[in-house]
């Protein structure tokens, strides 16, 4: 019996952004499919009642892989009806599965198994965040979180500012949305004048922010990302 396919089903990134998030084809799959591996239960069903799924929410099996029950549970339980040939989305909280985020785990077992792995189109926090800040979108690199500790998160943030002059290439990082302010601020410090930042908070939201400008524009403003879900750019 041939393997079952692995989708990667893209969650919207905000509750108001549903409608604009799925295509038609990505409500073919999930009414096509009853299995589920989810990093957040609750996001996943909302998720899916709005994508258009028709089938009782009672008769979807779903494995919970968030932080909490990631370790608490064999691993190989999410792929075996996979191995008896039902095809399995893979959700994220929010984005693209596998995109900074902990179902890369899932689809890295899934190749090693030899199970087809399939991506469906969605929205990326990141690619969204590059698209419209203005910068280098043939050269980049994503950083995922900088470093917690000041005088670290000071030396990464020269660092990359020093890349991004070399290399031409955008760099980008986010951090924990209660420290936007504090990580803006450390940029504004620590940055040259003419370095432009990019900073998109809230993005597909109805009040969604994208400000792209050197640095010295930004010293003379007043901005508040606290608690936004927020991607920073530097080029």
């Amino acid at each position: 019996m041939p393997y079952g396919k692995l989708y990667l089903i893209p969650v919207p990134l905000t509750d108001e952004a549903a409608a604009a998030s799925f295509t038609p084809y990505l409500g073919e799959v999930i009414n096509a499919i009853d299995e589920y591996i989810v990093e957040n239960e609750k996001t996943a069903r909302r998720f899916l009642r709005q994508a258009g799924l028709r089938k009782p929410q009672q008769e979807l099996i779903l494995h919970d892989y968030g932080k909490h029950a990631r370790n608490a549970v064999d691993p190989s339980v999410f792929f075996r009806g996979l191995l008896a040939g039902k095809d399995v989305g893979l959700m994220s909280e929010a984005g693209c599965p596998g995109v900074a985020d902990p179902g890369a785990e899932i689809v890295a077992e899934a190749h090693r198994r030899g199970i087809q792995v399939s991506p469906l189109v969605g929205p990326s926090s990141i690619l969204l965040a590059l698209m419209a800040s203005g910068f280098n979108g043939q050269s980049f690199v994503f950083h995922g979180y900088l470093p917690i500790d000041k005088d670290e998160r000071a030396k990464k943030i020269k660092a990359l500012e020093q890349i991004a002059q070399r290399e031409k290439q955008t760099q980008i990082f986010i951090e924990t949305p209660f420290r936007n302010n504090q990580l803006l601020a450390e940029i504004l410090r620590t940055g040259r004048s003419q370095t432009r930042l990019c900073v998109a908070c809230n993005l597909t939201a109805p009040d969604e922010q994208v400000i792209s400008q050197p640095l010295h524009l930004w010293m003379k403003g007043k901005f508040d990302f606290h608690k936004k879900p927020a991607i920073f750019l530097i080029f």
